[in-house]
């Protein structure tokens, strides 16, 4: 009887299980996770269910990350983010069903390279960079990429110079993007309907996940930390970049 309903529920607990695994990666370091988890998904869901599922568990991971890591959260940048975020949410809402999302991850990407590595880049940006921006682009692109998450770890590794910080900060930036972004798809007509179970062991498995994360982390030394975090954003941005190329 067991092994029956392993079975017959085979893709929910693996994506569980992904679930767990993705959510503990973001524990640790802040971002990484939802993307991973992204990319595992078309494996197992159809398309036009992942951004919104995604979305859910995202939302029950980055959740949970915050109230393991609550005390931590730099709260004086929520303000900013909040506004662009409603400006990003209304921008990108009405392109939805309209823009090509083929090129965001390259824009994406060399944003990110440049602001990492080129100091001429770095500090024409810091005249147009804030949060407001940030929350705009995040929240709106989350609607068509699903994981933004690299956007405001590339801003927040500038501004904040503790690991928990960064983690518990950026926790609160996606958990409102994904927040928005779960509204929005439920406008327009999302029905979990049989995807309810996939939802709940993939959520359940995210919080978990994020506890596994918590506890983790606090063995990373954190000059490491945010060495190990430029270096991983900078493979990620590459990723994004060799995706477009491979693609076509």
């Amino acid at each position: 009887m067991p092994f029956e309903i392993i079975t017959e529920f085979s893709n929910e607990i693996t994506l569980g299980l992904f679930a767990i695994i993705t959510s503990a990666i973001a524990g640790i370091l802040g971002f990484g996770g939802g993307m991973l988890l992204i990319a595992i998904m078309p494996s197992f869901l159809p398309a036009a269910v992942i951004i919104p599922i995604h979305g859910i568990v995202q939302l029950a991971s980055n959740g949970s990350r915050v109230a393991l890591s609550i005390n931590h959260v730099a709260w004086p940048l929520l303000p900013a983010f909040l506004i662009g975020s409603a400006i990003g949410l209304a921008l990108f809402s009405t392109l939805l069903l309209n823009i090509s999302a083929d090129y965001i991850p390259l824009a994406i990407g060399s944003y990110i390279l440049l602001n990492l590595w080129s100091k001429p880049f770095a500090n024409a940006m810091k005249r147009f960079e804030s949060f407001y921006i940030i929350g705009a682009l995040q929240t709106g692109l989350s609607l068509i990429v699903g994981a933004t998450g690299p956007l405001t770890n590339n801003i927040l590794l500038k501004k904040l110079q503790n690991k928990d910080q960064i983690i518990a900060t950026g926790a609160v930036f996606m958990s409102i993007s994904h927040l928005a972004k779960i509204v929005v798809f439920g406008f327009i007509g999302f029905q979990l309907g049989q995807y309810l179970l996939t939802v709940i062991i993939m959520s359940l498995g995210a919080i978990l996940g994020s506890f596994i994360g918590s506890k983790m982390r606090k063995k990373v030394d954190n000059k490491l930390y945010l060495n190990l975090i430029k270096y991983l954003l900078s493979l990620l941005a590459i990723k994004m970049i060799m995706t477009l190329f491979i693609a076509q």
